[in-house]
Parts: C-alpha cells; sequence; structure tokens
C-alpha cells in the first residue's frame, strides 16, 4: 500500500465541469450472467445517449481484461480485483462529467456493494441495472461458446456453472431480457435517468 501521500484537489469542481459541459456525470452498472444482454444493452444505451447529445463511455469486461486487467484471472480474489479497480475507473469518468456504462459479470454482492459505497461517498450517483435472463436462456444463446466449454470442464470458474452468481436484491432497474427488447431497455432506463434527474436537458446559448 501506498504510503506518504497526499490527495490533492483540483481547482476546478465537479459542479464547475457540469455546468460547462451541461451534464451529469455518473455510472450505470450493468450486472449479469454472461450471455445476459449486459454488453448489447449497454451498448445501444452509448448510442441512444450519443442522440441526446450525453457523452458517455463504456467500459466492457472482456474489453478492460485485454489491458488495465489483462493480468487479472478468474478465481475470486482476482474477480474482487478487477471490479475494484473498474469501479475507480468508473467513478472516474463520472466524475469528469461522462456517464460511464460499465457491462461486467460482477458475480459478488459485496463487490458491487464496495463499488456503490465508493460513488456514493464521493456524492456521484450509482444506477445498478440487474440485467437479468434465466441461465437456460444465456446458455441457449451462449454468443461466445462459454457455456458450452464449461460444461465440458475446458473452463473452470465460469460464473452460473461452476462459480456462483449472487443476483442483486435492490438494484435501481431489473430487466428481464428474455421478455424485454434492447429498445424497450433502453427506454426503460432512459426514463428512469429522466425520473432522477440524471440527465440534463439541452438548451442552446
Amino acid at each position: 500500500m501506498a504510503t506518504n501521500i497526499t490527495w490533492h484537489e483540483g481547482a476546478v469542481s465537479r459542479t464547475e465541469r457540469e455546468q460547462l459541459l451541461r451534464q451529469k456525470g455518473l455510472t450505470i452498472w450493468f450486472t449479469g450472467l454472461s450471455g445476459s444482454g449486459k454488453s448489447t444493452l449497454a451498448s445501444a444505451l452509448e448510442q441512444h445517449l450519443l442522440h441526446l447529445d450525453v457523452a458517455s463511455y463504456r467500459l466492457d469486461g472482456d474489453n478492460i481484461r485485454f489491458g488495465l486487467n489483462k493480468d487479472l484471472g478468474f478465481g475470486p480474489k482476482d474477480r474482487t480485483e478487477n471490479i475494484r479497480r473498474i469501479a475507480e475507473v468508473a467513478k472516474l469518468f463520472a466524475d469528469a462529467t461522462i456517464v460511464a456504462l460499465t457491462s461486467f459479470i460482477s458475480p459478488y454482492q459485496a463487490d458491487r456493494d464496495a463499488a456503490r459505497k465508493l460513488h456514493e461517498d464521493s456524492g456521484i450517483p450509482f444506477v445498478e441495472v440487474y440485467v437479468d435472463a434465466p441461465l437456460n436462456v444465456a446458455e441457449q444463446r451462449d454468443p461466445k461458446g462459454l457455456y458450452k466449454k464449461a460444461r465440458a470442464g475446458e473452463i473452470k470458474e465460469f460464473t452460473g456453472i461452476s462459480a456462483p452468481y449472487e443476483a442483486p436484491p435492490e438494484p435501481e432497474l431489473h430487466i428481464r431480457t428474455d421478455q424485454t427488447s434492447i429498445e424497450k431497455g433502453v427506454k426503460i432506463i432512459v426514463d428512469y435517468l429522466e425520473e432522477k434527474g440524471f440527465l440534463v436537458p439541452k438548451t442552446s446559448n
């Protein structure tokens, strides 16, 4: 752990950045099984926010492991560290007044709680979206062929098969992707953001 360090507060506040960019920063945390539709829903939301003139950035579970988290595996400790790091990155994006969209299985409730607390302690909104598809549906989709490999014993500690997934008991939003289209899912999220005042109406100068 680093010692002899001091937090250096900048001269520009988050409020000033929000006023300049005319939007609020927050993190929307998509969690769910592999194949539940997290990345698909997050990508569609990112595109929709672009059309609303809202700057957002999607942080994807697989993509992050090509770079920042390429040193981590899939055991419990590494999964926890994976989520800790991405929570910190998402908080930085949100503090910069960007809407951070994180799509990670994030199977452990304690890790998601820690990510939420990190944001709340900094006064940054955290919206948990449980992207829910029954295991049999996610396994039928199997877009990456991972469930087949897990069933064959080729992948160890695979969430839903040989490793647990702890479903969120009280997410802000719960979207059943086996019953809801991607378009409808995006609308549910945007309606929630507007209701909570997280989307600032754009006005011309």
